[in-house]
């Protein structure tokens, strides 16, 4: 297939067969430009009819589109018809076969928009199928010009294969049917140097090698998208007034949809001072600290994944945070949300136990079309397209149904999803992180028992953390490439120990002060004594972590201090002294006076 050097798999099958079939029913990637030699045709039937002419010599192409006037184009004579002629469309193409037999001049028909055929009377379309049918059957090949055979062809672009009737397609000899794809990576190759010189006069002022790097560029990146989509983007980035060399800004900013890099904007300083900003929040948690710190660092400077891949479209930065519960898996996605992007308005949480069932996959990126909520979209890939810097957060991983882990797959390795509705969503500028208690009890006779205690010392907490996350995606779920692409960023978190509480009890009772303070211009004046018997009572159970002491000065000293204020009666300005605490009955009671 000399003739057809260069062009792609589905043409060449077109040239092969129309020497033995006299039907073709193409589907997928119909409505997209295509590219014939250097020039870009920007629609399916001109593409067709150019290689038809010129390079398989059919003398005539002619074009039905139903619900149009004139339904066909490329006719010589003359006709009426209605909105639903099929029966006179039908009419036609058969005189159309038969003259063309007649002269021995080869002809192909394209009826295009097929799958809207089916919202004709049901009647009606039934029988012109039939009749098309009984018209390719009955058809034979005939040889012309130096014995070259062809068929009569017809040419059926719908949607979908099963928009035609089933009877029709299946186990059909006289028709192929043909899914044209997306443009591989040896197509964009020549779509885009054919692009790059139409859109940015600079690129032929490049030198051969920055040529070949900033054709390369374009090429990795537009992996999966249409000619419609790498045209569009050279386009965007001309009217922006970006350069050739500048086309992977062009790429991302079509992808993500917009102009400003937020990426950009960080505070290059704190993300250097990451660790100390980071103990604030964080106690006892040095491990962790640093681990955030560096991938912090690795994403400012889109380093994730780069050692694969120089393009790499992977999230900006991943972490897998296991350990206790209350031990600051979630505050620390907080913390580093802010630090990012200077609000925690950027997080976006996901509850993994509300995806335990298979059907919950349509919640995160959408129901395919006809099913219930397809309108709606889904809410993960709906999130990220309203706020592509983002932090996520998917808590507690190993409670979502095996069934989402290629959603997260996908994610880690791609960096995208496609939502139920088509659309590709981008988590290229996002950072995502994954938390789990895996590793935190086990099952034993029956019964969820520790696994890891208080009185384990950190390296023997890690280890059976880790072995246990090793366990379940290798040999529970059988997916070991989810822990794989994850890679080193597994960080394991230990039991908040009694410094550590000391720290959070102070970080919290400050935090009840201020807001006091701030919302009803009350001070507090409590003596050290009281405030260290609260603080020993409220540290004495770490097992629950930051969140079971906060549990406990709610009970040692915000519902007793409620009560206080409700007897004393401060006014604004008023100082409440407290000097003491005890218990009566069972009841926490502060001891006080303004």
């Amino acid at each position: 297939m000399e003739h057809l050097e260069g062009f792609p798999k589905w043409v060449k099958e077109i040239s092969r067969f129309c020497k033995v079939k006299n039907g073709f029913i193409l589907t997928g990637n119909i409505y997209d430009s295509y590219l014939y030699e250097d020039l870009l045709m920007e629609n399916l039937e001109e593409y067709l009819k150019e290689i038809l002419i010129e390079k398989e010599k059919y003398k005539k192409v002619v074009v039905y589109e139903p619900f149009t006037d004139p339904a066909f184009k490329g006719l010589n004579f003359e006709y009426e018809e209605g909105a639903e002629g099929l029966e006179l469309a039908y009419d036609i193409i058969e005189k159309l076969f038969k003259e063309a037999e007649e002269k021995e001049e080869p002809i192909s028909i394209i009826i295009n928009y097929t799958s809207r055929i089916k919202d004709i009377a049901q009647k009606d379309q039934e029988m012109f199928f039939y009749k098309i049918f009984r018209l390719l059957k009955n058809s034979e090949a005939f040889s012309f010009e130096d014995n070259i055979t062809r068929y009569n062809l017809l040419f059926f672009i719908a949607e979908k294969e099963n928009d035609l009737p089933a009877w029709f397609t299946l186990d059909n000899y006289f028709i192929k049917s043909l899914s044209i794809p997306k443009p591989f990576e040896r197509e964009r190759n020549k779509i885009a140097e054919v692009i790059l010189n139409l859109f940015f006069e600079d690129y032929n002022t490049l030198d051969e090698n920055k040529k070949t790097e900033v054709l390369k560029t374009f090429v990795s990146q537009t992996a999966g998208l249409h000619t419609k989509d790498i045209r569009a983007i050279a386009q965007l980035g001309k009217e922006e007034n970006l350069s050739s060399i500048e086309i992977l800004e062009a790429v991302r900013r079509y992808k993500i949809g917009v102009s400003e890099n937020l990426w950009a904007t960080i505070d290059k300083e704190k993300i250097k001072n990451a660790e100390e900003i980071l103990r604030k929040r964080i106690k006892g948690q040095e491990k962790a600290i640093v681990a955030a710190a560096r991938s912090m660092r690795r994403a400012f400077f889109n380093l994730s994944g780069a050692q694969f891949s120089k393009y790499t479209n992977r999230p900006k930065g991943v972490l897998f945070l296991a350990g206790p519960t209350g031990t600051g898996k979630t505050e620390l996605a907080k913390t580093i949300t802010e630090m990012l992007f200077g609000s925690e308005d950027s997080y976006i949480r996901f509850d993994m136990s509300e995806f335990s069932q298979p059907h919950t996959e349509s919640r995160l990126i959408g129901s395919p079309p006809g099913y219930a909520g397809y309108e709606t979209g889904g809410e993960l890939v709906s999130k990220i397209q309203q706020s592509p810097f983002s932090v996520v957060l998917f808590d507690e991983i190993e409670k979502a149904h095996p069934k989402i882990m290629d959603i997260f797959l996908q994610i880690l390795d791609d960096g995208r999803l496609t939502s139920g509705k088509g659309d590709n969503v981008y988590f290229s500028e996002a950072f995502i992180i994954f938390t789990s208690n895996l590793g935190i009890y086990k099952e034993e006779n029956g019964r969820k028992v520790a696994n890891v205690t208080p009185e384990d010392d950190y390296e023997t907490i890690e280890k059976k953390v880790l072995d246990a996350i090793d366990n379940y995606f290798t040999y529970n779920l059988q997916r070991p490439e989810i822990l794989n692409r994850i890679g080193e960023n597994i960080v394991v978190f230990d039991f908040i120990r009694e410094e550590s509480a000391k720290e959070i009890f102070d970080k919290m009772f400050s935090n009840l002060l201020s807001k006091l303070e701030d919302e009803h211009k009350i001070k507090l004046n409590i003596t050290s004594e009281t405030l260290e018997k609260i603080k020993a009572e409220s540290i004495k159970k770490l097992e629950m972590g930051g969140r079971g002491i906060g549990n406990q000065i709610e009970k040692y000293f915000v519902n007793p201090l409620a009560d206080l204020l409700f007897e004393l009666n401060p006014k604004e300005g008023d100082v409440v002294n407290i000097t003491d605490i005890k218990e009566e009955n069972g009841k926490w009671i502060l001891i006080g006076s303004l």
